[in-house]
C-alpha cells in the first residue's frame, strides 16, 4: 500500500481558526498548529498535502503552513455540508489512491521515536487495508468522537477487527453496542483523528452524497461503518496521545503535552512547580 498523499480537513465552522493558532513545538520553536500537523504527516513519508478549507481562507493558511506550503494543494469546501462532504471534496486530489486523513484540530504526541502518523501508516502497509487510529476514551467524551466496536485481532496487541462504527454515540448506545473486550469499564475506542483510507471510502461517500436529499446527514463514521461490512477494516491503538485543541482548555493541554515531550521538559516542569507552589490561597 503506497501512501504518499494526506488530506487535512480544516473547513468546519468551529474548526477553521484552530489550525492558525500558535504553539511552541518540541524543539522550542514557535509554530502554528497547521505547520505542526503538516510536519507530522511529512514525518510519515507523505509528499503532498491536500488541505480542505473554507472559501477565502487560503492566504491565511498558506502563511500558517510555513515551510510546508510548497507541498499543499488547497481545496475549498464551497458549502458547509458536513464532514463526509469535506472529505469527499478531496477526491480529485487523492486520485483513487489510499491516503492519510487527518483533522486540523488535533495535535499528537508520540511515546516512540516514530510519529503517530508513521506508526499508523506502517500498520496499514503491514495489514494492506484501511486502518483507523483509536484511543481508549472515557465515557464523558463520547459526544466528541466517532467510536468503534469490535474485538482484538487474534494474537495481536492493540489491533482490532471493527464490527461497528457510530458517530458520537450516547453512553447507553456505547454500553449496548460498542463494548470491546479488554477495555476497562466506562472506556471506549474513540477515533484518534487520523485514518489511512482506501479509495472505496471516496466511492461510498460519492454514492451517499448523490443519493441523499440532505447531504448534511452523510457522516464519515456512517460510511466507515458500511466499509466494515464490505472489506477488511481495522482499528489500532498507537503509542501516543491525541489532543483536541477545539475542546475547552484543549490548546493549553496540547501545549503542555508537547512541551513536556520536548527538549525543554525540565524548564517547563520547573515553571509548573513554581506556578503551583505560588498559587494564591482561596
Amino acid at each position: 500500500m503506497d501512501i504518499k498523499k494526506a488530506v487535512i480537513t480544516c473547513a468546519g465552522p468551529t474548526q477553521r481558526t484552530l489550525p492558525l493558532q500558535t504553539l511552541v513545538d518540541r524543539q522550542g520553536q514557535t509554530n502554528t498548529a497547521l505547520s505542526i500537523i503538516a510536519a507530522e504527516a511529512v514525518s510519515a513519508g507523505i509528499e503532498e498535502l491536500g488541505v480542505v478549507i473554507h472559501p477565502g481562507d487560503e492566504q491565511a493558511y498558506a502563511l500558517a503552513a510555513g515551510p510546508h506550503a510548497s507541498r499543499i494543494t488547497f481545496i475549498e469546501q464551497a458549502e458547509a455540508l458536513g464532514y463526509g462532504h469535506a472529505v469527499h471534496c478531496a477526491a480529485p486530489f487523492v486520485g483513487g489512491k489510499p491516503f492519510l486523513l487527518m483533522v486540523g484540530d488535533h495535535l499528537y504526541v508520540s511515546a516512540r521515536e516514530e510519529s503517530c502518523a508513521r506508526q499508523l501508516i506502517d500498520c496499514a502497509r503491514r495489514e494492506s487495508c484501511a486502518v483507523s487510529a483509536v484511543q481508549a476514551t472515557r465515557e464523558s467524551k463520547l459526544p466528541y468522537y466517532g467510536t468503534v466496536g469490535g474485538k482484538l485481532a487474534a494474537g495481536r496487541t492493540g489491533l482490532y477487527e471493527i464490527d461497528l462504527v457510530m458517530e458520537k454515540p450516547t453512553p447507553t448506545q456505547a454500553e449496548q453496542q460498542l463494548i470491546v473486550p479488554g477495555l476497562r469499564a466506562g472506556s471506549y475506542l474513540c477515533f484518534f483523528g487520523m485514518h489511512v483510507l482506501t479509495p472505496a471510502v471516496m466511492t461510498a461517500l460519492a454514492a451517499e452524497l448523490e443519493g441523499n436529499e440532505s447531504p448534511r446527514k452523510v457522516t464519515l463514521s456512517g460510511v466507515l461503518n458500511m466499509l466494515s461490512g464490505r472489506e477488511r477494516y481495522l482499528a489500532v491503538e498507537l503509542n501516543g496521545r491525541r489532543y483536541d485543541i477545539g475542546n475547552r482548555y484543549g490548546l493549553l493541554t496540547a501545549q503542555l503535552a508537547i512541551a513536556l515531550s520536548g527538549k525543554d521538559r525540565e524548564e517547563v516542569l520547573t515553571g509548573l512547580v513554581d506556578l503551583l507552589a505560588n498559587q494564591p490561597r482561596a
